[in-house]
């Protein structure tokens, strides 16, 4: 039984709501952050069901805190991630996401809710955003400086921003094309038509390399690995407990319904109610 701010008289109950608590938020954020656009789309809720019908972990003596490996994901490649979420979300006078440990929860989420293919593109976009810093730094990503990560993350973005859209220019133009062309309009001419409205700039190579034009992008390209890493770290960040009390303004139980509340420019944005 459930009392009326939703919370279980039952101690039992507790594991069972602290699941549906995260399932909720991640609900929330992952609508925030695009919807069924977000990789992964409703397999994320479905994970979080997963989890929650998993039986209770037998008791166990207490461990050296030591990060495991999750699925395909090892210890180095879960120190990565903290790395590189903490480079998108900084600490400033708030802990960043490694302190809310959202390498770990990345690589659960694409281990739990990721396609074959996604988890394949998320796994070698590792190893490629490794060797880039490699490249433009002679170090790699772990010992390279906050200014040369940031100078990196901030030319994937760009490049993940680029390729986003034209995916997106593509999609369009498709549905547009579908609509006006016959039903018997093969697929490989609908993607001939979806091309011809990309931009320019969309079918030539990342900024900053030295290469001749790409290939174009299509509505069937994969997403770019950097977009994964993106959405993954402002989700895991802000559905945790860091990120929802510390970083956001939080109210587990609302007293009353306000309408309109006094704001001040730069007041911090508040968490969804879970």
């Amino acid at each position: 039984m459930f009392d009326h701010d939703g919370v279980s008289d039952d101690p039992t109950d507790r594991d069972a709501v602290t699941v549906i608590d995260r399932r909720e938020a991640v609900r929330r954020v992952s609508a925030l952050l695009g919807g069924v656009a977000f990789v992964g789309g409703s397999s994320l809720l479905a994970a979080c069901q997963r989890e929650r019908e998993k039986p209770p972990a037998a008791s166990t003596p207490a461990a050296p805190a030591v990060q495991a490996p999750i699925g395909e994901f090892t210890t180095q490649d879960i120190a990565l991630l903290d790395e590189i979420a903490d480079t998108i979300l900084p600490a400033t006078t708030t802990p960043g996401a490694k302190a809310a440990k959202t390498g770990a929860f990345m690589a659960l989420m694409v281990t739990d809710t990721y396609k074959a293919k996604n988890r394949k593109i998320f796994r070698d976009g590792l190893v490629t955003l490794d060797a880039e810093c490699r490249k433009a730094n002679n170090v790699d990503f772990m010992t390279a400086t906050p200014a040369q990560r940031l100078a990196l993350l901030e030319r994937l973005d760009r490049e993940q921003k680029a390729h986003t859209d034209a995916r997106t220019a593509a999609s369009k133009a498709r549905t547009r094309a579908g609509a006006t062309k016959p039903a018997k309009s093969s697929r490989s001419a609908d993607s001939t038509e979806a091309e011809r409205f990309l931009p320019d700039q969309r079918k030539t190579a990342a900024l900053g390399t030295e290469t001749s034009a790409a290939a174009a992008v299509t509505a069937d390209t994969p997403a770019h690995y950097f977009r994964m890493m993106k959405e993954l770290a402002m989700l895991g960040y802000f559905t945790s407990e860091i990120g929802c009390k510390q970083a956001q303004r939080y109210v587990e139980s609302p007293g009353r319904y306000d309408p309109c509340v006094p704001y001040t420019p730069g007041q911090k944005a508040w968490a969804g109610h879970a």
